[in-house]
């Protein structure tokens, strides 16, 4: 699938007759949009895109991928993060048009997870098979659509919009017994859809609170963002980190995020040491907490739309891409 013609705006019928249903809809859609909104679904795609090469490039997260190597991961590396966020913009940006001015309903609902879905396959494609961002595109998709339907929200408002789109019916799609579903069968935990359903109450409570307190502390934006990544870990039930390892490692990761906040966050020099501590325990079990980074991305993409900023800015920490713990 071409990426391009999603945001193009002077395809002939010949051009239109070469693409599958969803780049069709999705080129009416834009069509249909006012110069405005078709410019505003181009630039809360591009912000979501940006928001997960940030997060992926936020350095040092404990276990995750960034510029020091690739975590407690085998099969990622920032390059490959770098990639999948670029390959899914032109999917938020048919995310963004499709849900200008419309209703929250049960076709909307469809035709996002018709989108998301053929994002996913892309994703795939790119990776060669490997899961880069599946949980974002849902995040980040439904709260791209819910940005989109109108504007001047605030985070609450949007995340809650994302969340009555959530809890609507999709089409039956073929039973897949997915990682998140072992997770929730087991340990009851709800994972990227149980958060996106309650209105992403670990984003708006937690993640965006903090980055703000830092922010408003003078902090680098640096540390504001490393600091709402470990309130969120503190106190999700990550099922990335249920799934490789266990409530022994769900206890490991929420206790030791908390401890690091309790020693005063990333900028404190007690923090630093017990950031260290983390990050090597994480990686010698294998355990990342994705689940946390997702709503990272979503957090940083939240802050950016209600602050009508139209970049994200990067990490200015200094580090250099190496391989090493923190």
């Amino acid at each position: 699938m071409g990426t391009s013609v999603l945001i193009a705006d002077d395809l002939s019928r010949t051009d239109l007759a070469r693409m599958d249903p969803l780049e069709v809809d999705s080129v009416r859609n834009n069509r249909r949009c006012s110069p405005r909104s078709a410019e505003r679904s181009r630039l809360l795609a591009s912000l979501a895109s940006q928001s997960l090469i940030a997060e992926a490039e936020l350095t040092p997260k404990p276990g995750l991928v960034d510029r020091r190597g690739s975590g407690a991961h085998s099969d990622l590396s920032l390059d490959l993060m770098r990639l999948s966020a670029t390959v899914l913009q032109p999917y938020f940006v048919a995310m963004s048009s499709t849900s200008v001015g419309r209703d929250a309903d049960s076709v909307l609902r469809q035709e996002l997870a018709a989108i998301g879905r053929e994002a996913e396959c892309l994703m795939y494609k790119v990776t060669c098979g490997i899961n880069t961002h599946k949980g974002a595109i849902w995040n980040l998709g439904l709260l791209i659509a819910a940005a989109a339907r109108r504007e001047s929200q605030t985070v609450r408002e949007i995340a809650a919009a994302a969340g009555a789109i959530a809890r609507l019916p999709d089409r039956p799609q073929p039973e897949l017994i997915t990682h998140g579903d072992m997770v929730r069968n087991r340990y009851g935990a709800t994972g990227a859809r149980g958060e996106a359903s309650n209105g992403f109450p670990h984003v708006v409570e937690f993640g965006l609170p903090m980055l703000r307190e830092r922010r408003a502390a003078k902090c680098s934006e640096e540390i504001c963002r490393l600091d709402a990544l470990l309130s969120v870990m503190s106190q999700v039930d990550d099922t990335c980190v249920l799934y490789r390892g266990g409530s022994e490692a769900l206890t490991l990761v929420k206790s030791g995020a908390e401890a690091i906040l309790m020693a005063g966050g990333y900028g404190s020099a007690h923090g630093q040491t017990l950031m260290r501590e983390l990050d090597g325990q994480l990686i010698a079990r294998h355990i990342s907490p994705g689940g946390s980074a997702d709503l990272l991305a979503a957090t940083i993409f939240l802050d950016t739309v209600e602050r009508e900023q139209n970049e994200i800015a990067k990490d200015q920490s200094g580090w250099e891409e190496r391989d090493g713990a923190a």
